[in-house]
């Protein structure tokens, strides 16, 4: 690759030497984490896959569960581990031994300090990474100057540049410098007020290399020491192509309608939001904790040391979020409201199975939620009793609708929200369903560039696009009315976008209206951003609320594909190494005469894919596993169905489609 000039570490001083660097891709995923842990009051390791003790960076922690004493907990790599700062409070630094102890190159560690790690308590951990482009950390020793200078790392105009002193408790508190709002006017992280005009910027813009501060004693008071956060905004830096934007300091007017629409150009995980024409907190949404569409976010104030409450108040989309609560918190007709957003990840495309999907088959039993581990955050879960048939065996779960919601793959009736699960883990997901002591299956997915994406979105009744983050053509597409009772329909690439089938069909044969239908998906075929859904009301009934869930084939990692069958022992190449850990089929060709039962097979390695008998379920049916066939079998580049195979999956000169997954 070719040799860059990157800028040393800055200081007040100035600018440290040049040195070459590889220009190597950025990613969210290196330099922002929203991680969650449950406290154990002795020391434990947060291992968020972010290098803080190379890079530098900060962490920001706060208990969930409680509030009263227990206030937000800031560390950073320039002031050094054990040095607390409180953003709902003035009060000059503070030194807990017994806090954050030491940044490691793959999260940090913690002592027993009650605001950090107690027993019983829960806690959010953000923790975002200097990079150019994207976040800079600045220390310096105030001398009362007006028009002094300080310089920065960012590599970019600043969005936002949040300031506090930390050798003293100033009156100020922590000041805010926001574009939206200008070089005259501030806001205070630690108060409700609205943002004034007070000159603590020097009524001086930022430049990508420094920043100008009055002689006040809150940003530069002589002898008194501060640091400063700064935040991009849409500089690019990231991605293949390095011209990805991630983090966003923008502001919006507000209507009192529902939605509000706000256009980032990504779909976003983290969001600082405050109403600044008016007294009003500020708030920290994240999608970890919980930013569903069409549900209660939870939140929390940075300027109180309030525990975790919940608001329906934003829903993030493809390209940004909307606004709608139309509450004066957020979306009073006429007032200013300034917002940080960060983008969703990962941005990488995986290049392990291991990582972005996982099966679990468990006995299930005791309260809710009950935890499924999968060592990677879930987006996604098809979940349900292997062995007996409940009325709904499979649901179908997701982080973007929330755990309260869930959709029966056999069925057409409208989303139910009686769930209990949780998806608030970076580690697990919480099942909240499957009743009972039983024998469970959950199939757990994450989303991930050229794997698999989730959009949610509202019909209009009228032919339209609909924008998703796959990054590449979705291949095979399954859509679902989240509002009322209609049947879930499938696009498929080899079918064509003038075809479809239905999810919850019990029969077999091409397409579940028995020929080609404009209709579902506007005889469009998909793109690497949108795809094209038509007027019907499975995929596009005016007002009427749905979720799709896109895979794609990557390279490795799963396989959309389709094979011709043969009636004997018939291996299906994926291009793997290990063979597949999951694999749906669906027949596609129309019987000779007559129906050929069954539907949409689903085989795991949790419940066996194995030389003997594997057991499957039907994702359109309400029947108990079957566990006492033998269709599918290994082979190390894909799968392998048996000579034993029924027509449902090997008649010879007959069509069937599959998801393969590594």
């Amino acid at each position: 690759m070719p040799l860059v000039q990157t800028r040393g570490a800055a200081s007040a001083q100035g600018f440290g030497e040049f040195a070459q660097a590889s220009a190597v891709p950025n990613y969210i995923e290196d330099v922002f984490s929203c991680f969650l842990y449950s406290g154990n009051s002795s020391t434990q390791t947060i291992t968020n896959g972010i290098d803080l003790s190379t890079k530098g960076g900060l962490v920001w922690i706060k208990d969930r569960t409680t509030g009263s004493s227990l206030r937000h907990q800031l560390y950073d790599t320039a002031r050094g581990a054990t040095k607390s700062l409180q953003s709902n409070a003035t009060d000059a630094e503070e030194t807990y031994a017994n806090g954050l102890t030491s940044f490691g190159t793959t999260g940090f560690s913690l002592g027993d300090f009650i605001r950090c790690n107690a027993t019983g308590y829960n806690y959010v951990s953000w923790t975002f990474r200097k990079q150019p482009k994207f976040f800079d950390i600045v220390t310096w020793t105030g001398d009362s100057t007006s028009g002094r200078t300080v310089a920065h790392n960012l590599g970019s105009v600043p969005g936002s540049i949040i300031v506090k002193c930390t050798s003293a408790a100033v009156g100020g508190g922590w000041p805010v410098y926001h574009r939206s709002l200008g070089n005259t006017q501030t806001a205070v992280l630690n108060e409700t007020s609205a943002a004034f005009t007070y000159g603590y910027w020097n009524n001086t813009t930022p430049t990508s290399t420094v920043f100008t501060l009055n002689g006040d004693s809150d940003v530069n008071g002589t002898g008194k020491t501060y640091v400063a956060y700064l935040f991009a905004h849409d500089a690019g830096g990231f991605g293949l192509t390095g011209t990805d934007n991630v983090i966003s300091c923008g502001s919006y007017t507000g209507t009192g309608s529902n939605p509000n629409s706000i256009t980032l150009g990504y779909e976003p995980q983290w969001i600082l939001l405050k109403k600044s024409s008016d007294t009003a907190n500020w708030y920290i949404f994240d999608n970890m904790r919980g930013m569903p569409v069409g549900s209660a976010d939870a939140y929390l104030f940075p300027n109180s040391a309030d525990a975790e409450s919940s608001t329906d108040a934003i829903s993030p989309t493809a390209t940004g979020f909307d606004v709608v609560a139309t509450t004066g918190a957020f979306n009073q007709s006429g007032q200013s409201y300034i917002y940080i957003a960060i983008r969703r990840g990962p941005m990488k495309v995986p290049t392990s199975g291991t990582s972005v999907f996982t099966p679990v088959a468990q006995f299930t039993t005791g309260g809710y939620p009950r935890p499924v581990v999968t060592n990677f955050p879930v987006d996604f879960a098809i979940l349900g009793d292997r062995s007996s048939s409940w009325g709904y065996n499979l649901t179908a779960q997701d982080r973007l609708r929330g755990g309260t919601r869930a959709l029966f793959t056999s069925d057409t009736v409208a989303e139910n929200t009686g769930a209990l699960s949780s998806f608030a883990s970076n580690t697990q997901f919480g099942d909240g369903w499957v009743s009972g002591s039983t024998n469970a299956i959950y199939e757990c997915f994450r989303r991930a560039p050229s794997f698999f994406d989730v959009v949610c979105y509202t019909g209009t009744g009228v032919a339209r696009t609909v924008t998703h983050n796959l990054t590449v053509v979705p291949e095979l597409i399954f859509i679902k009315c989240r509002s009322a009772a209609n049947g879930g329909l499938v696009y498929n690439k080899t079918i064509g976008a003038s075809n479809y089938l239905q999810l919850f069909f019990t029969g077999e044969g091409d397409y579940a209206a028995g020929g080609p239908d404009a209709g579902p998906f506007n005889s469009t075929t998909p793109t690497s951003s949108v795809f094209s859904v038509g007027t019907y009301s499975n995929t596009n009934g005016s007002g009427a609320t749905y979720v799709a869930y896109l895979f794609a084939t990557c390279a490795g990692v799963s396989k959309v594909g389709t094979y011709t069958g043969t009636g004997t022992t018939l291996q299906v190449d994926c291009g793997f190494t290990s063979g597949a850990r999951f694999v749906m089929i669906k027949r596609t060709s129309y019987p000779a005469s007559g129906s050929v039962a069954g539907g949409w097979f689903v085989w795991d390695s949790a419940r066996g894919i194995v030389a003997g008998n594997d057991p499957y379920l039907l994702l359109n049916s309400t029947a108990a596993e079957v566990t006492n066939t033998d269709y599918v079998d290994t082979y190390s580049a894909g799968f392998e169905i048996s000579s034993t195979a029924p027509i449902q999956i090997n008649e010879s000169a007959k069509t069937y489609i599959f998801l393969a997954i590594a």
